[in-house]
């Protein structure tokens, strides 16, 4: 059978290197891409790809179904909150994925449905243990973090939704993928943004205060249990292509994505990127945040909440995927972190290539 997939947020760091596999298959005839932003350098001479820039929120459904599209994955997010207008980012991030869903359900060509959430929405709570692994059957909480915050509400929708299309015999099989935080060499040398692996690594130089803020991470602040998973960019691909053209185990499957074995501790992060720690208490962290998200104007994005992620620990346990699909994850956490092995390792500068011994 000849595909064709719909991957929204195209042009964002998992969506482009989505496109990229997806185009190489044989079995796949055409890609659909849908963006709010221009059509990046990566993949702009990509025969198969049919690229539309527009916002899902917007109208764009006609369009694409013309296209017929057999396989939907919606990566497509604002991640970074937009200071002072959260009625946007609520009409692009849930407004937007409801557009989405309902087109996969409406009863035409889709046959599979993936979604992207995150870890995140477990939710960072000072009753969190670093020993306890968060499972799929465990509810989201409600937190302070709109980012979190959005994808539980969206996760909501979906399964309402679902359960709709389902009574009304348009379900399509679903499955939801919560990461944990994603890096590699792509996202760490082909894409430098602000986030914690550039923070911490001194990359961020394009303004003042980016470049204060690497003075100011010369030694990492860590608090008593900030822990991070992560999740290889290349796991990331191999495993939605693995949902995308395998025959489904159920109709709506939720799963957590993350490699199995020990969490990433601060001192690990820092010893990564060859520096030392300064241990500072989850308060000690509020206050710079909160500044920093003010004086910035959301440019460096510390948004109310989300200095809870920095202070309390949220692991989970990724396993079920293993379990169902038989998916092995090809990086650990901490290599995926470290490391800079992987598809686009040819990215990397020499001077900064670490291949795992």
């Amino acid at each position: 059978m000849q595909h064709t997939v719909l991957i929204t947020g195209a042009a964002g760091y998992v969506g482009t290197m989505l496109v990229e596999r997806f185009a190489k298959r044989s079995d796949v005839a055409r890609v659909i891409g849908l963006d709010k932003e221009p059509l990046p350098d990566l993949i702009k001479d990509e025969p198969k790809l049919t690229y539309i820039q527009t916002n899902t929120a917007d109208d764009w459904e006609e369009h694409v179904r013309a296209l017929a599209p057999d396989i939907v994955i919606h990566t497509a997010w604002q991640i970074r909150e937009i200071y002072g207008n959260r009625p946007l980012s609520w009409k692009w991030n849930i407004e937007g994925s409801d557009k989405v869903f309902e087109f996969a359900y409406e009863g035409s060509s889709v046959k599979r449905l993936i979604h992207f959430s995150t870890v995140a929405s477990y939710g960072a709570f000072p009753d969190n243990t670093i020993e306890h692994r968060f499972t799929e059957e465990e509810p989201f909480r409600k937190t302070d973090y709109l980012y979190a915050e959005e994808k539980r509400i969206t996760e909501e929708h979906l399964e309402k939704l679902f359960a709709e299309a389902k009574e009304a015999g348009k379900a399509v099989p679903t499955a939801v993928v919560r990461p944990a935080a994603i890096t590699g060499p792509r996202g760490r040398f082909m894409r430098i943004r602000f986030g914690l692996q550039a923070a911490l690594a001194g990359q961020l130089k394009d303004s003042f205060v980016y470049r204060l803020i690497s003075v100011l991470t010369r030694f990492v602040p860590v608090t008593p249990r900030w822990v991070r998973q992560f999740i290889h960019e290349d796991d990331v691909v191999n495993l939605v292509e693995l949902l995308a053209l395998s025959e489904p185990k159920g109709t709506y499957e939720v799963f957590n994505i993350c490699p199995p074995g020990e969490v990433v501790r601060g001192k690990d992060m820092a010893a990564a990127v060859g520096k030392k720690t300064i241990m500072i208490q989850p308060w000690m962290a509020r206050l710079p945040f909160a500044f920093l998200w003010h004086a910035t104007r959301g440019k460096v994005p510390t948004a109310k909440g989300s200095w809870k992620g920095y202070s309390y620990p949220i692991a989970v346990d990724g396993s079920k995927l293993t379990r169902v699909y038989g998916y092995e994850y090809q990086y650990e956490s901490l290599d995926a972190f470290r490391y800079t092995d992987g598809i686009y390792e040819s990215f990397v500068p020499d001077e900064a290539r670490n291949p795992k011994p």
